[in-house]
């Protein structure tokens, strides 16, 4: 019982870790891409570790994985809010569909 929660967070881990992937290779612009890695990204990561914590259930293994996910998602949100802001501030280009009227498609 215990491989088949294992083969779940691994396997949905891995397919928010893919989503992530594909929305910063499909999303218009940087800002869009930002929150696709970050968001699904972290999310999958999060998953992956849960299976490693359960596949190898013993204290060091715990208190490593504990200490990826909490340094993950302290530094992830503050890094994609400062490329952001700095985007932001220099003016990068924001997508709207006005935007992709006026490119022909």
């Amino acid at each position: 019982m215990m491989t088949y929660i294992i083969s779940f967070f691994l396997l949905t881990g891995s397919l928010f870790a893919l989503l992530a992937a594909v929305g910063v290779v499909r999303m218009p612009d940087l800002y869009t891409r930002m929150h696709a890695a970050t968001k699904a990204g972290a999310f999958g990561c999060a998953l992956i570790l849960i299976a490693v914590m359960l596949s190898i259930p013993t204290p060091r293994v715990i208190i490593e994985s504990l200490a990826i996910l909490f340094f993950f998602y302290l530094t992830a949100p503050i890094a994609a809010h400062l490329v952001g802001r700095i985007s932001y501030r220099r003016h990068f280009p924001i997508w709207t569909a006005k935007n992709k009227k006026s490119e022909g498609e």
